[in-house]
């Protein structure tokens, strides 16, 4: 089942993500942020982004955001997107699944590009960015130091819909869930 985050979904989204900071360069971060932590991001953040969980038998197997690309105004209608996946539920699908419904979320927010910042050569998120539409826009040479070594950080980047001019403000999340067309969304994504 896709769903919207919740607070209490912070210790198994933390759970997911340590792999990644103490093992992995999905991120960059080095420090455990901690449930605590974990749950204040998904609280702030779903005021105007969405955060989705997959869950199965009660158990949150993956999570997918969107986030701020940069600070000023005239990057409202441009954010960056994060998807973790469980180890024990890779290679099934979900990713893309979660990633599909997050895009059109914020497609129904009025943003009109993703971005997809991934650590190289990063195959697995390559090859998902680019079954989902993204196309390469550029890649950051030795810009993130971890695990004893410098590491490129490529963007992809996916155009969601036709930017209008002028552009009407982007719905916040907190908003957009409570109309029709997220309950629409959802339901189709839960088949």
């Amino acid at each position: 089942m896709i769903r919207i985050a919740r607070p209490d979904d912070a210790a198994a989204v933390h759970d997911i993500y340590t792999p990644s900071i103490l093992h992995g360069v999905e991120t960059f971060e080095t420090d455990l942020p901690g449930a605590d932590a974990m749950r204040e991001r998904i609280v702030s953040r779903l005021r105007q982004y969405p955060w989705l969980a997959w869950e199965e038998e009660g158990r949150v197997l993956a999570y997918a955001y969107a986030s701020r690309f940069r600070e000023r105004a005239a990057y409202d209608w441009i954010a960056e997107t994060s998807i973790y996946v469980h180890a024990d539920a890779r290679r099934r699908g979900i990713a893309r699944r979660l990633y599909g419904v997050l895009l059109d979320v914020m497609q129904l927010q009025g943003i009109n590009q993703a971005v997809g910042v991934i650590t190289l050569p990063g195959e697995s998120s390559v090859a998902m960015h680019d079954a989902m539409g993204f196309t390469p826009a550029g890649v950051w040479r030795s810009c993130g130091y971890k695990l004893g070594q410098w590491w490129d950080v490529g963007v992809w980047q996916r155009q969601l819909q036709e930017p209008e001019n002028p552009p009407r403000p982007v719905v916040p999340f907190a908003e957009l869930r409570e109309t029709p067309d997220w309950v629409e969304l959802l339901r189709r994504a839960n088949g």
